[in-house]
């Protein structure tokens, strides 16, 4: 009897924490004006989001009339919506990193639906590293990288590197579009590679990955996508109410051009007026506390000026509307 009580006791308390976990982000969706707003207009959430007719992806329409994809993104709506601390993390990146990553997306001739692959990649972490090695926002595997042009030693780890991880991305997109003329099918075949799904393709008999029967994580990962997009384009349809000063505001940088070697980033953080972290932060892709180069290749070094070294919530632009209820 005691045992059973103690565990009432505790899943009681569990039950609390996660409701006062959740009251924040229930107060940011109230609104602030008094009791006057009717019941009905008050944003809900239900306990399961529902699953819209169709969707658009890079151009191409989905539909979910068809019993296995409907379900499939019921699955993956549900997944973000209710993986709260993920999707509220990957919201407030999105306000730093998405206004870089588009124009470069753009001029490469790659649909900015991809944003959303680079989010479902990395959580949009830009050191994220996952237990098979992969880095950096869009997740490049060593070989991989180097095959698309990044460089990738002990001392410089381009995958890091959030423009030219970008280029080196829609160089594999592309590539993968010449092959398949799919974009989904080439989201498939970022996730498990091209030569796994050109096999399934040719075994199964389609032309498109959505069709195909493939691992679960690979069956999943389109469907991820699309549903990102979804809950990224109406958060508040799926119980995510941000204001705009919880969001994460775009860094401002000076560049240094450096072509030969820094014996100590500290010293040379230090001459920046910033701190090491301060100097690691705007460029993960130093690996360690030196900067080898031999060959005087030219590196550009971001050192972050003092307006974004210094937090101001009231200053921060949504860099899309519908991510801020303010």
């Amino acid at each position: 009897m005691k045992q059973e009580k103690l565990h009432r006791t505790a899943v009681a308390v569990l039950i609390a924490g996660i409701v006062l976990a959740a009251l924040p982000a229930l107060y940011a969706c109230l609104p602030t004006g008094g009791n006057e707003q009717p019941e009905s207009q008050l944003p809900m959430v239900t306990a399961s989001p529902d699953v819209p007719a169709y969707t658009v992806f890079a151009g191409d329409t989905v539909r979910f009339d068809r019993a296995d994809l409907r379900e499939r993104m019921d699955r993956e709506q549900c997944a973000f919506t209710y993986m709260h601390s993920s999707t509220l993390l990957m919201l407030k990146r999105a306000n730093r990193y998405f206004p870089v990553v588009e124009p470069i997306l753009k001029e490469e001739g790659v649909p900015d639906d991809f944003k959303y692959l680079m989010a479902i990649e990395s959580s949009l972490d830009v050191l994220a590293r996952s237990p098979a090695k992969a880095c950096g926002l869009w997740q490049f595997m060593e070989g991989t990288a180097r095959d698309y042009g990044l460089e990738v030693n002990a001392y410089i780890d381009e995958r890091y590197h959030t423009e030219k991880a970008t280029r080196a991305a829609c160089r594999y997109l592309k590539d993968a579009y010449a092959k398949y003329g799919d974009w989904l099918t080439v989201a498939a075949s970022y996730n498990a590679g091209q030569g796994r799904i050109s096999r399934e393709l040719n075994r199964q008999g389609v032309d498109t990955a959505v069709d195909l029967w493939l691992n679960p994580e690979t069956s999943r990962y389109m469907f991820r996508l699309l549903a990102l997009k979804e809950v990224f384009t109406q958060p508040k349809r799926f119980g995510f109410c941000l204001r705009r000063s919880q969001l994460y505001p775009p860094m401002h940088y000076r560049l240094v051009d450096v072509d030969s070697t820094i014996t100590s980033l500290t010293d040379f953080a230090r001459s920046q007026g910033v701190l090491v972290r301060q100097l690691k932060e705007a460029n993960p892709w130093i690996q360690g506390y030196t900067l080898h180069n031999r060959t005087r290749r030219h590196y550009v070094v971001a050192i972050p000026d003092s307006a974004s070294l210094h937090y101001r919530p009231e200053d921060t632009r949504a860099h899309d509307p519908a991510w801020a209820i303010d």
